[in-house]
């Protein structure tokens, strides 16, 4: 997917977001300014062979700064060993969905729960499942994100999130560890509301690989009539042959048509490997599901990233050759760097070479962490599955993503 985007061209430029999408505080938590502090791990519970729940403590005097809506992520950052560099050590970071409904303790202070499911060759998450312990610290960046609910949501110490005045449904389709945000969702969602229905598809390759199991049983018996679960298993025979086997475009189909409630949806939430995510996606909008019903985030996209470290790839600025005139703001400040037009580099990698603070998360167009708007010139977004249509319209951009098409290209990570 390629976005060819205009500063010049972007409407609204500087209007804010559209009110009835998003109550005002809603919208100050989720797009406020990305920070790390050092936040000590409180507890470690092992969720499955290859996954954990990692709680964080957070102190009083941060607990606004980490109050969050169900749905959002937080990034970590750690210095880890490279294992393709012997003992070399180098900066990782990863983005982990928040997997427990907002509370604040009677001190002040609050809490962060991620999920954390080891990935075959992943050094984060390899070392997070054979090493974290309480005691330890990490890295955490503020939480942000935009996978959440449409309707009025919770904010921290707020469960009368949505409007009680009408019945609600909601329906999810995760895969894996795409359960992390659903649940942190579903959790809010029926404890708020005894109007709300909330359906999910939940698919795993073998019971054993069931993030959550317990608890998602737990919702299943405190809200019998509300909370439906379909457990999808592609490795291991149920009884039912539906809930059997891979979800297809047959099966989801059937799925659908027998046991959701798809015609009397208010929003859904899909959460998983791409695959998945955009055959319902295809599904749902064939079947006339209005776009802006359909909320969605991916936990990949497949396509490795190329910054290293906190300090971009390394990229020598060509005094005699052509360059990329790119200027940025950042926290008040303007900074500019010259990119090479030979190097095909992002607005982020070239921002990273000058200031190594510049926020970023996952670096592959899935977080929106390094979320800008473009100022003046033009863009190449290559990947885009963090920002909404309403944002691309009004000239945001994703700087992971977006390399310059213009001799000068200015952004504004503060709008």
């Amino acid at each position: 997917m390629t976005e060819q985007l205009s500063a010049a061209n972007a409407p609204g430029a500087e209007s804010a977001a559209d009110p009835t999408v998003l109550e005002q505080d809603a919208e100050e938590t989720t797009r406020r300014r990305a920070s790390f502090h050092p936040l000590e791990v409180a507890d470690v519970r092992r969720l499955t062979n290859d996954s954990i729940e990692v709680t964080f403590g957070v102190p009083a005097e941060l607990t606004e700064e980490y109050d969050y809506i169900p749905g959002q992520y937080v990034a970590l950052r750690a210095q880890l060993p490279d294992p393709n560099q012997g003992d070399e050590v180098r900066e990782v970071r990863r983005s982990y969905s928040i997997c427990a409904a907002p509370r604040r303790f009677e001190d002040g202070s609050s809490e962060i729960k991620v999920a954390i499911k080891r990935d075959l060759g992943g050094i984060f998450s390899t070392w997070a499942n054979e090493s974290l312990a309480p005691g330890a610290t990490l890295d955490v960046m503020s939480p942000a994100g935009a996978f959440i609910s449409k309707h009025r949501m919770t904010g921290l110490n707020d469960p009368s999130s949505i409007n009680t005045d009408i019945e609600h449904t909601f329906v999810a389709v995760a895969a894996g560890s795409g359960i992390t945000p659903i649940m942190a969702i579903a959790r809010t969602v029926l404890a708020a509301d005894e109007n709300v229905r909330f359906d999910l598809i939940y698919a795993n390759k073998a019971a054993m690989d069931v993030m959550f199991l317990e608890e998602l049983a737990d919702l299943k018996d405190r809200y019998p009539s509300r909370f439906a679960l379909h457990h999808v298993l592609s490795r291991e025979q149920r009884i039912s042959p539906l809930l059997s086997g891979r979800v297809d475009a047959e099966k989801l189909t059937t799925l659908l048509n027998t046991v959701i409630h798809a015609d009397d949806v208010d929003e859904w939430f899909l959460c998983g490997p791409f695959e998945l995510v955009q055959l319902v996606r295809d599904t749902l909008s064939g079947r006339g599901v209005e776009p802006e019903k359909v909320r969605y985030e991916l936990f990949t996209t497949g396509t490795p990233s190329n910054l290293e470290g906190n300090i971009g790839r390394p990229v020598a600025e060509d005094p005699e050759g052509k360059n990329f005139e790119i200027e940025f703001k950042l926290d008040g400040l303007s900074g500019s760097v010259k990119s090479p037009v030979n190097a095909n580099e992002t607005i982020l990698n070239a921002a990273l070479r000058v200031r190594p603070d510049v926020p970023f998360a996952c670096a592959g167009g899935v977080c929106g962490t390094c979320r800008a708007k473009l100022v003046e010139g033009t863009v190449e977004m290559a990947e885009n599955y963090a920002l909404e249509p309403d944002e691309v319209e009004r000239g945001f951009v994703l700087t992971c993503q977006s390399r310059p098409t213009s001799e000068c290209v200015s952004v504004d990570f503060d709008a």
